[in-house]
């Protein structure tokens, strides 16, 4: 079939790489975001799928409105598009242009965790499970019929990064089952149960700030959700503190107020949380770089009783890339 690939985020790259690679199907375009500046110099950079597709010789448009680019999206004369990790609604218009319409690759297991931030939610609710959802694209907010479904357990120390990479890697595999679902004529369609949807907005840093009085089992899980992006955060002596890696001590004697320090050495800095204890193991003061509890301790000595308290709510948000 002719494909059209629609994407912007990494977790989109291996199956853009299978599409390009695969003699089953024809790539005959890619759409993406604009170029964006990126860093303290603010550097143009284009998306790396843009990058990937023109080393593939693949025609790309990047429209700063998809809604307004329908006429270039039929040249492309495509028997279905491939959408993964956008970023923009698609119009009625533009989900009308191909042949069969527009598959839509989503990390969960809908309709669990509808919405912009699957992968951190699912680490972040204690689920044991997420995975790939492939679905038939409708107007709502990843509403739309399910073609069908690969299940990932979630391990123990995932993070959000690592179960992006893990995720990235079962789609193609899905995809290539669901073209080929597509191509027979009868593709299944499962219609979503929207009474247990679960729905996650865009996330911003202030949802990494750290709150002390919340048990210590749902800032461990927070902590590595939220890992690396948007990152969690305390406060402690005036001045923001990272927490990269923390490990959960649950059943723990009675503690003191929630945020004080009860040890600091090297196995780590030790936290009273709302219920049992949060061990540090890994943190990034402001302006610093990432160190092991040990070696920050050696620059930053703090004993028990010091307390780490939650940073200050500010208007500044930054979207989930």
């Amino acid at each position: 079939m002719r494909v059209l690939f629609i994407g912007t985020g990494d977790i989109g790259l291996p199956s853009l790489e299978w599409l390009l690679n695969t003699t089953k199907h024809e790539v005959v375009g890619v759409v993406t975001q604009p170029d964006k500046p990126v860093g303290r110099k603010q550097v143009l950079t284009p998306p790396q799928i843009k990058v990937s597709a023109l080393a593939a010789g693949i025609q790309v448009i990047q429209p700063p409105k998809i809604r307004h680019a329908v006429e270039e999206l039929k040249a492309f004369n495509a028997d279905v598009a491939v959408v993964v990790a956008y970023g923009q609604i698609l119009s009625r218009a533009v989900l009308d242009v191909p042949k069969f319409g527009c598959l839509n690759i989503h990390a969960s297991l809908l309709p669990r965790h509808r919405g912009a931030a699957p992968i951190q939610a699912a680490i972040r609710d204690g689920d044991s499970e997420t995975g790939v959802t492939i679905m038939f694209m409708d107007e709502g907010l990843d509403t739309g019929d399910i073609l069908l479904m690969k299940r990932l357990p979630i391990a123990d120390d995932d993070t959000g990064g690592s179960l992006h990479d893990k995720l990235a890697l079962q789609a193609p595999a899905a995809l290539e089952e669901a073209l080929d679902l597509l191509a027979s004529g009868n593709p299944p369609r499962e219609k979503q149960n929207d009474s247990k949807a679960t729905h996650v907005r865009k996330l911003t840093r202030q949802d990494g700030r750290i709150a002390w009085n919340r048990p210590a089992i749902e800032l461990g899980r927070l902590i590595r959700a939220f890992t690396p992006w948007p990152g969690t955060s305390c406060v402690l002596k005036d001045v923001q503190m990272k927490i990269h890696r923390a490990q959960i001590i649950p059943n723990a004697d009675a503690c003191p107020s929630p945020g004080t320090i009860v040890s600091a050495d090297a196995n780590g800095i030790v936290v009273s949380c709302g219920n049992g204890l949060l061990n540090l193991l890994e943190v990034q003061i402001e302006g610093g770089r990432r160190l092991s509890a040990a070696e920050f301790l050696r620059g930053h000595p703090l004993q028990a009783g010091d307390v780490l308290l939650t940073p200050q709510t500010s208007t500044t948000s930054v979207s989930l890339a």
